[in-house]
């Protein structure tokens, strides 16, 4: 099962780095395309719907119990990962990449070209959308398209988070403080982008939800570096995050995990690259 009990990196081991998708080379990109076209391709729990289907619709797994409370960034962690590994699956080399949604003054958000492109070359762009599983629109009263699309910046679509509202959240040094105060900055980018994003059950159907993950991700990481031993409760710790068999406590150490974020800031998480 895809999504079995992790085992921690060998110190020999060396770890793997998600990076900024602004900032892949064209072979880390081409990994990218090539994994999620290959998930997209298998219809048993190692595929693309699968995986999508856990967040929200087809049920009975959902992501309901991590939303607004603590288990939220552990549980991402956890879902993250295992995705990931399904990618690196069908392509050893691939790793998720981030969506760095901040903005600054004067520079306006926009969805990354690698997932807003329509074509690469002759073929179509696996990062532009993806199906919704057949079962997941039937349960939802198929009230949404078979395919995912996008409405980004739509006229009462909020703010896309600001680098000094990330740096703020950055500075809260109360777990569950912090996870409330991102998790927050994390809803507005999902109805920003809008269409299947802007709707939990949908969302993980469009791949620029992992991009949009994995730059949560990478906040928790830097917060973690700024507030060293800072954690989540300690009555959660040995919880388990179903559906994956991995517990709180597992989601802790991405290094024990086997990757890391390639950001220049890492030295100094509250102002992060």
């Amino acid at each position: 099962m895809s999504t079995g009990t992790p085992t921690a990196s060998s110190s020999s081991t060396p770890l793997r780095f998600r990076r900024n998708v602004a900032r892949l080379s064209a072979g880390q990109l081409d990994n990218l395309r090539q994994a999620f076209a290959r998930v997209y391709a298998i219809s048993d729990n190692r595929g693309y719907a699968y995986h999508a289907g856990i967040h929200g619709l087809p049920l009975p797994i959902g992501c309901d119990n991590a939303h607004g409370t603590p288990y939220f960034l552990p549980w991402h962690r956890a879902y993250l990962y295992f995705f990931e590994r399904a990618l690196r699956d069908q392509v050893p080399r691939a790793m998720l990449a981030w969506w760095d949604w901040r903005t600054r003054a004067g520079r306006p958000g926009r969805i990354p070209a690698a997932f807003a492109d329509q074509r690469v070359g002759a073929q179509p762009n696996p990062l532009l959308s993806g199906d919704v599983d057949p079962l997941a629109l039937r349960q939802g009263g198929n009230s949404v398209a078979a395919r995912t699309v996008r409405h980004p910046g739509g006229r009462l679509a909020p703010p896309l988070p600001s680098a000094r509202e990330v740096r703020e959240v950055l500075a809260i040094r109360d777990f569950q403080s912090f996870t409330a105060a991102l998790e927050g900055l994390h809803d507005r980018v999902h109805m920003w982008v809008g269409g299947h994003m802007g709707q939990i059950p949908y969302a993980a159907f469009d791949p620029i939800f992992w991009a949009h993950h994995a730059m949560v991700d990478r906040v928790w990481r830097l917060w973690q570096l700024a507030h060293a031993g800072a954690r989540p409760p300690a009555a959660i710790l040995d919880e388990a995050l179903p559906p994956f068999r991995m517990t709180v406590r597992q989601t802790l150490s991405v290094t024990a995990l086997g990757y890391d974020y390639a950001v220049s800031s890492a030295s100094t998480p509250a102002r992060p690259a």
